[in-house]
């Protein structure tokens, strides 16, 4: 369950004010369907959470547990550290002619690859070990964070105070990635 929890959580922070929630906002104006962009987020980030996962798994298997935890801790710190530098809206992800569900499926697949949640993902699975634990914690977390965009669709991020926002999810992380290291063997 602690896996569950900390990967929800975790991911949701990550995720506030990330390129993919002003990617789910440019949709949800655009297309005006929540429905389909919430199936579209779900399924993307199911795909591109489980591939992280795995791979974070098998890094767990090849890497002794004080190496791993060095490592875990430090990508905590560097994903704090990532939060504070501001995202740009990716307009090109959201021109594609293949509907709501379509374009929100790919667009979120190909942004996803790389981002601060998937890194997380993998830095998750390799810490706990519990590949679909980690996944649905990411997806929920995913979910969590971008549906009431979609809902909103037009509610503007500018409103935002996303500044203090983007410093509280940094220093969580950063706060984590420091339990982490000073936790002892994993």
């Amino acid at each position: 369950m602690e896996a569950f929890l900390i990967s929800t959580f975790s991911v949701a922070l990550a995720e506030i004010g990330d390129r993919t929630q002003l990617l789910a906002l440019v949709l949800a104006a655009r297309f005006r369907k929540p429905a389909p962009i919430i199936a579209g987020i779900l399924l993307a980030t199911i795909a591109n959470h489980w591939v992280a996962a795995e791979i974070g798994a098998l890094i767990a298997d090849w890497l002794p547990p004080e190496v791993g935890r060095w490592l875990i801790a430090g990508a905590f710190i560097l994903m704090g550290l990532w939060v504070l530098v501001p995202d740009n809206e990716d307009d090109a992800a959201a021109r594609y002619p293949y509907g709501a569900f379509l374009t929100t499926l790919i667009a979120f697949f190909l942004v996803e690859i790389g981002d601060k949640t998937q890194i997380a993902t993998v830095v998750l699975a390799a810490q706990f070990e519990a590949v679909w634990l980690v996944v649905a914690g990411t997806t929920i977390g995913m979910l969590a964070a971008n549906v009431p965009v979609v809902l909103l669709g037009y509610f503007s991020a500018d409103r935002l105070p996303m500044r203090l926002i983007n410093a509280i999810a940094a220093a969580v992380f950063i706060a984590i990635g420091v339990v982490v290291l000073f936790s002892g063997p994993s």
